[in-house]
This record gives structure tokens, sequence and C-alpha cells, in this order.
């Protein structure tokens, strides 16, 4: 699967309602998303797994990979594309292990330190890193103070790794964002708080210059 991150929608279903979040990830693939990653901090384990597996099948035959955040016995179970690690999460390198090639990893950093730890691993380990958070946000309580878009630059620059920016994009700073270099957005609100995600992921797209 060539992995593209051009425009990449987090949810879970306290972003939209458990019974939407099938509808809308349909709604934003037809607008343009190009990933899509399963955040659900408070779900089981089998309300993820089961959730995970319906957004496999909204996603099927539509070349979008879904990937499950933190969880990579969910990702496993439910036969996601990959798993989205954070820095207190299982390390990476066991979960290469554990996954095997061919399926997709992606690694939360915010310090030029923490993509030196994922260049020092075996090539093929970490597929993309996620760079964040690039403004303040509100959907991760445990966030990170905001980079800005000169630091998020600046650790771009220090990776030919895939890289999305995250935390706080909308469709206003979406350009600003690209110009850094980066390979894709990754949105919550911008498209789950929309009255129409289709159309929302459409403009964020279309923001890219």
């Amino acid at each position: 699967m060539v992995l593209d991150l051009s425009v990449y929608l987090v949810i879970g279903t306290r972003d939209v309602g458990r019974g939407e979040v099938g509808a809308t990830v349909r709604a934003a693939v037809a607008g343009g998303v190009s990933a899509v990653q399963l955040r659900d901090k408070h779900a089981s384990a089998r309300e993820l797994t089961a959730l995970a597996a319906e957004l496999c099948d909204v996603l099927a035959g539509t070349g979008v990979p879904l990937l499950v955040n933190d969880r990579l016995d969910v990702a496993l179970a439910s036969g996601a594309d990959g798993v989205h690690l954070g820095q207190s999460d299982l390390d990476v390198g066991h979960a290469r292990r554990l996954a095997g090639p061919g399926f997709l990893i992606g690694q939360s950093v915010s310090r030029p330190e923490e993509i030196a730890d994922v260049h020092a691993l075996p090539g093929g380990t970490v597929d993309y890193l996620g760079i964040g958070p690039v403004f303040p946000t509100l959907t991760k309580t445990d966030a990170r103070p905001a980079l800005g878009l000169d630091t998020l630059t600046a650790l771009r620059a220090r990776t030919g790794l895939p890289c999305v920016g995250i935390g706080g994009i909308d469709v206003r700073n979406a350009p600003a964002v690209w110009a850094t270099g980066v390979d894709g957005i990754a949105v919550v609100s911008a498209i789950c708080g929309a009255p129409d995600p289709r159309a929302a992921a459409a403009d964020l797209r279309g923001g890219r210059s």
C-alpha cells in the first residue's frame, strides 16, 4: 500500500457519536481524506475492535488505510492496516517485531532527540512521523505545548521519513502548515466538527499549493 498522508483524519466516538463514525469517515474519504486513524482512549478493547472492524469495511476498496491509535492488539485483531504510537506507548521496535513487515507504524515526535531515536532503529521500523502539536489543541488533553510553524519546519528538515503535522490545524492555517514541507496534515475537529465532512475534507485538500 502506498502511504498518502495528505489529509489524515483522526476520529473517535468523542469527536462524533458512535453511530456517526462510519458515516463521517465515508463522507470524509469521498472529499479527499487519504488516511484514517481511530483514536478512542475511553473505549474498551472489545468496543474499539468492533469499531475498527466496521471502519475496515467502510474503507474496503478505497485504498485509504486505517490505523489504530496506541493499540497494536486492536489493530491486529480488527484487520487494520497499521498502528500509531506515542512516546509512552508500546515501543515501536517491539511493535514491528510483533506486526511484521507490510504493517504501517507511525510514531509521534515533538523533539529532535525523538527523531534521532527513530533514526537509530533498523530501517523500515517506522513508516512515518506525526509531528505536533503544531498549534494549541483541545482534542488531546495530554498534548505537549504547541510547537509553532518554525519548530515544525526545523523538525521536518531533520528526517527523510514522511511526516504529518497535527494539532489545531484547520482550513485557515492548513496552507501555512503545508509550507513547512510536511507530507500531510492530520485533523480532528476540522472535519468531525464540520456540518459537511466531505466538503471540509475537500477544502483541506484544496489548501495544498
